[in-house]
């Protein structure tokens, strides 16, 4: 028994460094020996914002967090397809707490009004926030601008989540609430820009934009930021984690990787498996080894290969910098 349980975390690595984890054989093996599901009901009574939630991950995190009894906030851009998960959900268990919730993430100033209004809600019913999701993302074709003049991907999957962060600090401590950024296996094919030109991916010209390239950029900056408020907020209330979805069969990946979901969709894990550990680690809110806080299917993965240089200390401060300054926050010391 001892050799067997020796030999786990060698099987465990070799699934996660062969990319053969990243499939749906990862949580069907993983299954055996990956920590206990939470227990029923287990978020019952405490709230939770799922970003990114009409479609794909965001919409099995709807069912799986609604499922364990938390009010769920289904957080989309577009009325119409918020009321069409509210309505699938309803009609699968009908007892399902849902509020329905507008904004465009990669908006500022919409970040900063849903906030405030938000957090004025949970303030007067004296509730806190269990769970802040940032599921919500985009793939381009070209390079676009957000209402605040940065460029979209750094909006939607950056910026925007790290505003919705700090004003929704409050609220997440009344809660002993946990964050969690959906990054991407990806992230290992991109170093951490550093400069504004190459934060803003302005550097090649229009012509040198690649919209996969922007997406593993920023996934990477996703799980640098994390590690970043991870430091901040260590000790306190508040947990800040990174997870990676595997590759999962999702809108997002048949409308932008086309060539990708044919080749591997018999692989590809389902939308459900894709969102578990991000469920999971609101749910359970385990104890890492405190290195690092990026995650896949419920254990803490390196954030670098082995051929890669861990990320300087001072340029992860010059991205945060950045960070805080395009969101008009204020980053300790």
């Amino acid at each position: 028994m001892a050799s067997h349980d020796r030999l786990l975390p060698v099987l465990d690595a070799v699934l996660d460094r062969s990319l053969v984890g990243y499939t749906r054989l990862g949580p069907a093996l993983r299954r055996r020996w990956w920590p206990a599901d939470p227990e029923p009901g287990s978020l019952a009574g405490q709230r939770v914002v799922v970003t990114g939630a009409t479609s794909g991950l965001g919409e099995a995190m709807v069912t799986s967090f609604a499922s364990l009894g938390a009010t769920v906030h289904v957080l989309g851009r577009n009325p119409e397809k918020i009321a069409r998960v509210l309505a699938d959900v309803r009609a699968a268990m009908p007892t399902a707490e849902l509020v329905e919730e507008v904004c465009d993430v990669g908006d500022l100033d919409a970040v900063r009004a849903w906030c405030d209004d938000l957090a004025a809600r949970l303030d007067a019913s004296g509730d806190g926030l269990r769970g802040l999701v940032h599921n919500a993302g985009v793939m381009l074709d070209e390079r676009t601008e957000s209402p605040q003049g940065h460029e979209m991907t750094l909006a939607v999957h950056v910026l925007g989540p790290h505003l919705m962060t700090e004003r929704l600090l409050p609220q997440l401590g009344r809660a002993g609430g946990s964050v969690v950024w959906m990054s991407s296996g990806g992230m290992y094919s991109a170093g951490l820009r550093t400069t504004p030109e190459t934060i803003e991916y302005r550097d090649g010209g229009p012509a040198g934009y690649r919209g996969i390239r922007a997406y593993a950029r920023t996934k990477r900056m996703q799980v640098e930021l994390a590690d970043a408020w991870n430091d901040r907020l260590r000790g306190g209330e508040v947990r800040v984690e990174s997870c990676h979805p595997g590759w999962a069969a999702t809108p997002g990946v048949t409308d932008s990787l086309p060539g990708f979901d044919k080749v591997m969709g018999p692989l590809l894990r389902d939308a459900e498996g894709g969102a578990d550990t991000a469920v999971w680690l609101v749910a359970a809110r385990p104890d890492s080894d405190g290195t690092h806080h990026f995650w896949h299917d419920r254990a803490p993965r390196p954030t670098t290969f082995l051929v890669q240089r861990p990320t300087d200390p001072d340029q992860r401060r010059d991205f945060v910098d950045y960070v805080a300054g395009a969101t008009g926050t204020v980053w300790p010391a």
